[in-house]
């Protein structure tokens, strides 16, 4: 059996069912044999679109995603797709062609050192030197990807690599020597986090995207239950706890309410979990001097940025488990008085604007209750995660650590091909739109039904204010010339909605295939 032969069926055997890519010269004995398998293709426009399809599929199925590209330029298209991936924690593996083996090294033609290139941003790669080797790779790949901090891992396999004669042999079990993560806390650790808890008057639980990565939202609102900590979340925790929960506050950080973010100092306890604490995260509070206590799988983000009196390694569903067999005697009456004052007259964030927050707010929650929101980069996804509710089955996605305009619209490629059933909903901004607006037509090729709201101020909103606010003016920041998204959706085959229009905004939450709403945030609303 040929390898690009075996390399389908260790994807089949890793229950991949869809892939995203574009094609070339050294992935050629690749595609033709994904021709004959069973795995689904979906044919990017180009490959920055392959690697965040592929993150958006992870995300929304949380399992591992799966794109390839060529060699050269078609790898190093994937560079920014593959850093915002490693730095949310998204699993994905990413299969590569190069060259054949004899001219590496030689500058040969679409010749890229995509090994050299995505270290520093990749959990582990492969350069493929022996055939016999791939079956171990792959599975070796997989298992890092989806395991410990999740995270994306590339495989660069040489053309004259794939078209090698092998015996077919994928192992069943994996055990790599180096590679052991620490799933189970330390049960000393958590039974001082324990009487921490208990010793505390003004418990606040931070929560981040660690909570979904580990699958442990039940484990959350059973821990909650019995503790009553009220919490707050991160950009990349939105979605973990109901937010109709009593329990529930707001998001912390630079975008975050401003309560929120004044609670984190008055708080005497943080319990920190699954979350990396960054620059932005702690941008408008203090943590001297506090006690803080600090879950996370991955031992180098404990103790990081914050110093942590009761570090915990390990997996959040475990921990939490672990926590909630103890008894708990939850009593935070003036506590609960201070979040209430707090929440009344603090309740604004960075970047407001009240008729536009009112307007994705009334969109959004006439959507459904299983709707998966994937919001993209700048003003667009601080509105959408303040004005979007989670509640029952709703998820919400989006570019965190790496900030990466352009992320939604082919996250959502992904997210749709993952799930038909789902209501995939896309905001995201007339900058970032311009990006990828090349996407759509892959959508509407693959019968994926989104809904895109496309927030148009004819500017770079975020950079504009923050212009504004550094030097009093700004500078190659408006979009003076906007094409007309109108025609842009026509000749994609997208059906299009004025959202300034009461009764065109009713059409579009209804509408039950491929559209773009467009938000024009300069004419008045409803003319």
């Amino acid at each position: 059996m040929k390898v690009a032969k075996a390399i389908t069926k260790f994807l089949e055997s890793e229950n991949v069912k869809t892939i995203f890519g574009y094609p070339g010269g050294a992935v050629l004995p690749l595609y033709k044999s994904l021709k004959t398998s069973k795995i689904n293709h979906i044919l990017v426009r180009h490959e920055q679109a392959a690697i965040h399809a592929a993150s958006g599929y992870a995300l929304n199925t949380n399992t591992v995603g799966v794109c390839i590209a060529t060699s050269g330029p078609g790898a190093t298209n994937l560079i920014t797709g593959i850093a915002n991936a490693y730095m949310d924690s998204i699993p994905v593996v990413i299969i590569t062609g190069q060259v054949n083996t004899n001219i590496i090294g030689y500058d040969s033609f679409q010749e890229a050192d995509i090994i050299g290139a995505t270290e520093p941003f990749t959990k582990y790669n492969f350069l493929v030197k022996n055939e016999k080797e791939i079956g171990k790779i792959f599975k070796e790949a997989f298992h890092i990807a989806n395991t410990g901090r999740k995270g994306p891992v590339l495989i660069d396999i040489p053309t004259d690599i794939q078209n090698k004669l092998i015996e077919y042999n994928y192992p069943e079990t994996i055990d790599i020597l180096g590679y052991k993560p620490t799933f189970n806390g330390n049960k000393n650790q958590i039974k001082k986090a324990y009487e921490k808890i208990c010793n505390s008057e003004k418990p606040l639980l931070c929560i981040g995207n660690g909570i979904l990565s580990s699958n442990a939202k039940k484990e959350l609102q059973d821990f909650i239950s019995l503790t009553e900590i009220p919490v707050v979340h991160t950009l990349l925790g939105k979605g973990a706890l109901y937010e109709k929960d009593s329990h529930y506050i707001g998001m912390i950080g630079s975008h975050g309410h401003k309560f929120a973010n004044n609670l984190i100092e008055k708080s005497d306890l943080l319990i920190i979990i699954g979350m990396s604490i960054s620059n932005r995260t702690t941008a408008n509070f203090s943590t001297n001097k506090k006690n803080i206590i600090h879950i996370d799988i991955d031992p180098a983000e404990v103790g990081k940025n914050l110093i942590s009196n009761i570090p915990i390694i390990g997996d959040a569903k475990n921990i939490l488990k672990e926590l909630s067999n103890y008894k708990y005697s939850p009593s935070y009456e003036e506590w609960i008085n201070i979040i209430n004052s707090e929440k009344e007259n603090n309740n604004t964030y960075l970047g407001k604007n009240k008729i536009i927050d009112s307007k994705l707010a009334n969109i959004t929650d006439k959507l459904s209750d299983n709707a998966v929101f994937i919001a993209d980069v700048g003003n667009n996804q601080i509105s959408a995660a303040h004005n979007i509710k989670m509640y029952k089955n709703r998820k919400f996605f989006t570019s965190g650590r790496l900030g990466t305009m352009g992320f939604s619209l082919p996250a959502s490629i992904g997210a749709q091909a993952s799930s038909i059933s789902n209501e995939i909903v896309v905001i995201i901004g007339d900058g970032g739109f311009q990006m990828v607006m090349n996407e759509l037509i892959t959508l509407h090729e693959n019968g994926l039904n989104v809904k895109i709201i496309l927030m148009d101020d004819q500017s770079l909103g975020m950079v504009r204010d923050l212009q504004t606010n550094a030097y009093n003016e700004t500078f190659s920041t408006n979009l003076k010339s906007n094409p007309d998204f109108s025609l842009i959706c026509k000749a994609n085959n997208v059906k299009y909605f004025n959202l300034n229009s009461l009764k065109e905004t009713e059409e579009f939450i209804n509408y039950n295939s491929l559209c773009l709403g467009r938000l024009n945030q300069r004419d008045d609303f409803y003319e």
